[in-house]
């Protein structure tokens, strides 16, 4: 029994046209570029495409430095330490959060790594679903890709929604330090949000083409405001001795051991390190992406690690009252430590650092999630298809992917009007469905290798003998960080700290289900039927 490779491209006759090869595209004859109607290919960018079946439909812009820019905002690390750690505080404290985002950052490395070279196997917008549809076994690729697509969409769209809302959140407290009576209400943070997808909206469509700019400026903002705060906290700032913040774990959740407190409390840890993957689902429009797109992946996850581990250390020895840092009227801890040190014009000052970095990161995020959205429907996996995956060709991108995803912001913002833990709760779909697209393609380039290793593409970029261990390790930790994601906060749990997250998660498993009997079984094939095949014997 043998296994072996088509040459050819296959492309059944009921898949559309629109997903040929594009038989226009022709090589120069000097240098790496070929000519298109799309500049800024090089031969290996269109053998990649050529060999996944797809069509250079955008431009790409991203080079080496605004794709590591791309990816490192995106991640925005020390950003998050910063405002999103507050779980991690009241399940484990000061240094419960430390050592979780040690482990955490190891572990991930490993998640983190599987999906560079997958990356680099099959660098395509749809990532996570393009995978599993190409590696995993044969008889499960139809209905296993088609599931992952819509947990990564979903995710994609969750995580898309929490940006403009941290945003909104931020300014209202900022408010709040300058104004004590103002009382900041749900209302005024959906009208915020909305605010905030229209200004992503229309600089995502309108200003696509100069993105990469200014991810490089916001990379320079990045690291000086990362400077910026730290030299406020060890030279301004009150802080705790080491032996308190690396020693002293805390257990104010009510769990009955210190160890399941740090358990439940490392999501704030695993919120940090994920969406490396970002800069995947923007392969097509990246120069060289087989080798760019994955060292973009492991640079911005070093540096973001690096930098996020001396701010969250910085950090926690300034906390010197826990209980009062977790109960500031702001609703963030990361407010009662600058007030610590600085005024209410300093606190609102260095609160904006964070403030305009989130904003770059969700402006960010929603490139990476209109790719995502696209690409999916691009292979039928969505309703209104043919809407969604399609691209404008005068902005040279998916314009109807990028509104798309903006109203989905806006009616989930919605939400939050009427109950901030059912948006809360939708917010939490992002970590649990992106650990199980992550458990199913790292599965499945797994199976594949320890199958067939022969039929796996040959790539730019390869863990070579280290694939099995590295894959079997990054599966492992993903399985164990999906498992925690769907803890609540505290015990006992009420309607209001109850992790709604698992009933999201099957409402969307059942959803994606129905959509599948009804209507994409239909009209999904799943991206390996235009690959050069894999041809089991």
């Amino acid at each position: 029994m043998g296994s072996s490779y088509d040459s050819s491209v296959v492309v059944p006759k009921e898949v559309s046209s629109s997903h040929r090869h594009a038989d226009s595209l022709e090589y120069a004859e000097n240098g790496d570029e070929y000519h298109s109607s799309i500049a800024g290919h090089t031969r290996a960018d269109n053998r990649d495409m050529n060999r996944m079946g797809k069509i250079q439909e955008l431009r790409r812009n991203y080079r080496p430095l605004s794709a590591l820019a791309f990816t490192v905002i995106l991640q925005g690390v020390w950003e998050v330490l910063l405002t999103a750690t507050y779980q991690g505080l009241v399940d484990g404290g000061p240094a419960g959060l430390i050592w979780s985002f040690v482990w955490t950052w190891f572990g991930f490395s490993t998640v983190m790594l599987s999906l560079a070279e997958m990356a680099s196997m099959a660098p395509t917008a749809g990532g996570q679903y393009h995978w599993v549809s190409e590696f995993a076994p044969p008889s499960m690729q139809r209905s296993l890709s088609y599931f992952t697509g819509w947990m990564s969409t979903v995710s994609w769209q969750a995580g898309t929604a929490s940006g403009p809302f941290l945003v909104g959140t931020l300014i209202q407290s900022s408010a709040t330090v300058m104004y004590p009576d103002y009382a900041a209400t749900n209302w005024q943070g959906t009208l915020i949000v909305i605010a905030v997808t229209f200004l992503v909206w229309a600089l995502n469509v309108y200003g696509a083409k100069a993105m990469p700019l200014f991810q490089n400026v916001m990379l320079m903002v990045h690291v000086f405001g990362f400077l910026a705060i730290i030299i406020v906290f060890w030279t301004l700032n009150p802080r705790n001795t080491a032996e308190v913040t690396f020693t002293r774990i805390s257990n104010t959740g009510g769990w009955n051991s210190t160890g399941l407190a740090l358990m439940v409390g490392q999501i704030s840890a695993i919120y940090a390190c994920i969406c490396s993957d970002g800069v995947a689902h923007l392969a097509e429009e990246v120069k060289d992406a087989g080798k760019t797109v994955p060292k973009a992946m492991i640079n911005a996850y070093l540096m973001n690690g690096l930098i996020g581990l001396a701010f969250l250390i910085s950090y926690m020895f300034m906390i010197t009252d826990l209980d009062a840092a977790l109960n500031d009227p702001s609703g963030y801890p990361h407010i009662w430590v600058f007030s610590q040190a600085v005024g209410p014009g300093g606190v609102v000052a260095l609160n904006a650092i964070p403030t305009v970095l989130i904003f770059a990161g969700t402006l960010t995020y929603n490139l990476s999630t209109s790719r995502q959205t696209w690409a999916f429907a691009r292979d039928h996996g969505l309703p209104f298809s043919n809407w969604i995956g399609k691209v404008d060709k005068k902005l040279d991108n998916p314009a109807n992917s990028v509104t798309f995803t903006c109203l989905i912001t806006v009616l989930l913002s919605l939400i939050n009007i009427g109950s901030d833990t059912a948006f809360n709760a939708i917010i939490s779909l992002n970590v649990v469905s992106l650990m199980i697209t992550y458990v199913f393609s790292i599965g499945s380039v797994l199976w594949r290798r320890m199958t067939a290793p022969e039929t796996l593409p040959i790539c730019a970029w390869s863990l070579g003998k280290w694939g099995v261990p590295v894959n079997l390790a990054g599966l492992l930790y993903a399985i164990h960080a999906f498992f925690w994601c769907f803890w609540p906060e505290s015990t006992p749990t009420t309607l209001d700290s109850f992790n709604w997250a698992s009933v999201m998660f099957v409402g969307v498993a059942v959803l994606s289900m129905v959509d599948y009997v009804v209507r994409a079984r239909k009209h999904y094939k799943g991206p390996v039927v235009l690959t050069e095949a894999w041809k089991g014997e």
